[in-house]
């Protein structure tokens, strides 16, 4: 039976805005130790790929799953207590929910692809002290086809809503 002891005070770092940013985390590497890691060197990866990859197999299932099922989804080649660490990660940069199954948590991403990157969005927003300089540059820096799309969805959109799958 697989254990998750990765409870509320788990191991999430304080990366959490860079990853929701897009920049990942500097630590996304497969040890030595690791399946594919070749005769005691670490084959690197780029920063965020192993969250990528998670959240990607979290995204396409139908259900919420547990490191375990994650750990088999992604075909072995990381170790338990890696994806243990990258879920815990991802819930403390507030991309994952997750519930108690049994002994373990079962993780289920916040919303799909296009939902995290306007969480995304949302985050860089709220962290700066000038929105509207921001939102003014953001804007003037739209393509015209962008710009006429946005134009429809905020004709389209209450104020204050957001737009169906939308994250929030």
């Amino acid at each position: 039976m697989e254990s998750d002891t990765d409870g509320p005070t788990g191991s999430a770092d304080a990366t959490g805005a860079a990853y929701l940013a897009g920049a990942g985390s500097a630590d996304d590497s497969v040890g030595a130790g690791e399946a594919g890691s070749g005769a005691g060197t670490a084959r690197r990866r780029a920063n965020g790929a192993l969250e990528g990859e998670v959240l990607a197999t979290l995204q396409r299932a139908a259900t919420a799953l547990t490191a375990g099922e994650v750990l088999t989804r992604l075909g072995g080649e990381l170790t338990y207590s890696t994806v243990v660490t990258i879920l815990s990660r991802l819930y403390g940069k507030e991309v994952l929910t997750r519930a108690p199954r049994g002994r373990a948590y079962a993780y289920a991403p916040v919303a799909d692809e296009p939902g995290l990157a306007a969480l995304r969005m949302r985050k860089v927003l709220d962290a700066r002290p000038d929105r509207e300089a921001v939102l003014s540059r953001f804007v003037g820096d739209l393509s015209a086809a962008d710009g006429e799309l946005l134009r429809h969805l905020l004709r389209a959109e209450p104020h204050g809503g957001s737009p169906a799958g939308g994250a929030g």
